[in-house]
C-alpha cells in the first residue's frame, strides 16, 4: 500500500473518531438536561404534596383569608398542568403564581400568632422553604445545562453532527420578573 493510502485511511479513521467524539458529546449534554429537569420534577412533586397540608393547617385559624388559599391552590394545579405538559415557559409562569401566593400567604401569617405557634404549620414552612431554595438551587443547574446544550448545537463544527442527527435546543425554565425580587420565605418568620 502506498504512503497516500495510508494517509487517507488515518483522515477518515480520524474523522469518524472526531464525529463520534462529537456525537457522545452533543448525546451527553441533551441527557443532562433531561436529568436536570427529573430533579427539579422531584422536588415540585415533593412541594406539591405538602401544599395540601399547608392549606389544611391554615385552614383551620384563616378563615378570612380564603382568597390567598385559594390562590395557592389554583397556582398549584397550574404548575402540575404545566410540568405534566412539559411547557417551561407556562411553568415558568405557574411557579411565578406559586411563590407568590406562598409569599402572601407567609406574610399573612403575622396576623394569627396561634398559627404562627402551631407545631404541625412550622414544621411545613420549614420543609417548604427548604424545598424553594432546593428548586432555585435546581433551576440554575438546568439552565445551565441547557445553556451548554444550546450553545454547543450552534458551535461550528457540532452545529453539523447536530443538525445531521437533528438535534435540538430546550427552552430554559425562566421566570417572571416579580420572581427576580423573591422575597425569603425564612425572613418573614423572622
Amino acid at each position: 500500500m502506498s504512503m497516500g493510502n495510508w494517509i487517507g485511511i488515518a483522515a477518515i479513521v480520524f474523522l469518524t473518531g472526531y464525529v463520534v467524539m462529537i456525537y457522545n458529546n452533543l448525546v451527553t449534554l441533551k441527557h443532562a438536561v433531561s436529568k436536570y429537569l427529573a430533579n427539579i420534577d422531584v422536588l415540585l412533586k415533593q412541594r406539591h404534596d405538602e401544599l395540601p397540608k399547608l392549606v389544611d393547617t391554615c385552614k383551620r385559624y384563616m378563615a378570612h383569608e380564603q382568597d390567598t388559599l385559594n390562590q395557592i391552590t389554583e397556582a398549584r394545579s397550574k404548575v402540575a398542568g404545566a410540568q405534566a405538559s412539559g411547557d417551561m415557559a407556562a411553568l415558568g409562569v405557574a411557579e411565578t403564581a406559586m411563590r407568590a401566593g406562598l409569599g402572601k400567604l407567609f406574610a399573612v401569617v403575622e396576623d394569627y400568632p396561634e398559627l404562627k405557634a402551631d407545631q404541625s404549620f412550622q414544621h411545613l414552612q420549614q420543609r417548604i422553604s427548604g424545598l424553594e431554595n432546593s428548586i432555585s438551587d435546581r433551576r440554575e443547574i438546568y439552565n445551565e445545562s441547557v445553556n451548554n446544550n444550546n450553545v454547543r448545537i450552534e458551535q461550528f463544527p457540532d452545529v453539523i453532527i447536530a443538525n445531521f442527527f437533528g438535534f435540538k435546543a430546550f427552552d430554559l425554565l425562566e421566570f417572571e420578573d416579580q420572581e427576580l425580587a423573591d422575597v425569603s420565605v425564612g425572613e418573614l418568620f423572622s
